[in-house]
């Protein structure tokens, strides 16, 4: 009655004396929720190593809060040594007794290989018990799992009911998640305004990726008058929880003048700090603005470097310009037409159409690859396909040093090439 200052004032002073005269009498309740006190320091002065002792006191006559919580400080290693195999052992006897947040944990752990082997089916398993009591969490986990087939077939449908019962409950990972499947029509018909409404609701509680893409959708006009003023905003906001993207998207817009004054100076400083953590995007931006000295000066050295590190993450656009500054040889590197060819080849195995063309041209001349008039007609073939100019004319230029043996041959490697991903 102190505790919750129930027909009496709350006093967590009180509470506290009266808890530990129960709990020294074995009480499991009052034990728990002395642990609970001194995991707060209400009350008493906060002492992780008493919270501890008397979870574990009321864990062992299996008081299944106690066994979650003691479970929670062995994951988390809160002044224990940190196991997830102890974790385990204490979400699984919470769980066996029907306590939702243990199940979800047990079956998060599962999912991450944590103490156990990587096992999506048993991960499964215990959402769904949680879920079934209503756990918000193990209602998105479901959701998500079904939505990417992850332990279970791809379904969009059950995937939209359970990050819908989630985010009825203002889950904000399933009000995301459900925002995104209204934006792509993944299982629902697109609905902007739909994806809009349940972006706005997680991005209110404070959800990054919300608000990155609440952002996205006022710059473009989705569902909504297009709004760079609000688009700004809500970039800011995502970028202040570390969300890289929002960093570029606020850099894009200084580099367009899209709602505010054009700031090469502040594009860059956007783009650093998103390629700073990675992000290949900002990094091949980043490259293009030393390339050209957009807002400093030239520096082929810089742009080099920020090329390879995007270029190094699969990005296509990097790629290709490391491979021309290769291929001109006048721009920070030596001339190298292997490296050229290289780099064209990592970005034509992903589609990219430029590459592809430039890929063509170098085996059309023999320049860092083997001469190969089939393999030239094969490229440009592909990079035609996707209504690439030069290419079109490249290719028709190759066919006439050709035999019709030679173009029905780089015809059917066109047909059967498949994308590769990103490397």
């Amino acid at each position: 009655m102190y505790a919750v200052g129930q027909g009496v004032p709350r006093n967590a002073v009180e509470a506290a004396k009266w808890f530990r005269l129960a709990a020294d009498q074995g009480y499991a309740p009052a034990q728990y929720n002395l642990g609970v006190m001194y995991g707060r320091g209400e009350g008493v002065p906060q002492n992780y190593a008493e919270a501890a002792k008397w979870y574990r006191l009321a864990a062992s006559q299996g008081y299944a809060n106690a066994q979650y919580n003691l479970g929670v400080m062995y994951r988390d290693g809160d002044n224990v040594p940190q196991s997830f195999g102890e974790a385990m052992k204490w979400f699984r006897l919470a769980a066996d007794q029907g306590y939702a947040p243990a199940q979800y944990n047990l079956g998060f752990m599962y999912a991450k290989g944590q103490g156990a082997p990587q096992n999506y089916a048993e991960a499964l398993k215990w959402y769904e018990l949680a879920a079934a009591q209503g756990d918000a969490d193990a209602q998105y986990r479901l959701g998500f799992a079904y939505a990417v087939g992850q332990g279970v077939p791809q379904s969009y449908a059950e995937a939209r009911k359970w990050l819908r019962l989630a985010a009825d409950q203002g889950n904000p990972i399933g009000q995301f998640n459900l925002g995104v499947m209204y934006e792509h029509g993944q299982g629902v018909p697109q609905n902007y305004a739909e994806a809009l409404k349940w972006y706005h609701l997680a991005a209110d509680q404070g959800h990054d990726l919300a608000q990155h893409n609440l952002g996205v959708m006022y710059r473009d006009g989705h569902g909504v008058a297009q709004n760079y003023a609000e688009a700004i905003k809500w970039f800011h906001l995502a970028a202040a929880h570390g969300n890289a993207s929002a960093k570029f998207n606020i850099g894009v817009m200084y580099e367009h003048g899209q709602g505010m004054p054009q700031d090469y100076g502040e594009a860059l400083k956007w783009y650093r700090l998103a390629a700073n953590q990675d992000y290949p995007n900002a990094q091949y931006n980043l490259g293009v603005m030393y390339a050209e000295g957009q807002g400093v000066p030239q520096n082929y050295a810089e742009a080099i470097k920020w090329y390879r590190l995007a270029a190094d993450q699969g990005y296509a656009e990097a790629q290709v310009n490391l491979g021309m500054m290769y291929y001109k040889g006048s721009q920070g590197v030596p001339q190298n037409y292997a490296e050229a060819a290289k780099w064209f080849q990592l970005a034509a195995d992903q589609g990219y159409a430029l590459a592809q063309n430039d890929l063509g041209l170098m085996y059309a001349q023999g320049q860092g690859v083997p001469q190969d008039i089939v393999r030239a007609h094969m490229w440009f073939n592909l990079s035609a396909m996707q209504n690439y100019q030069e290419a079109i004319r490249h290719r028709d230029i190759a066919a006439r040093r050709m035999t019709p043996a030679q173009i029905a041959e780089a015809q059917t490697l066109a047909r059967d090439w498949k994308p590769k991903p990103k490397r």
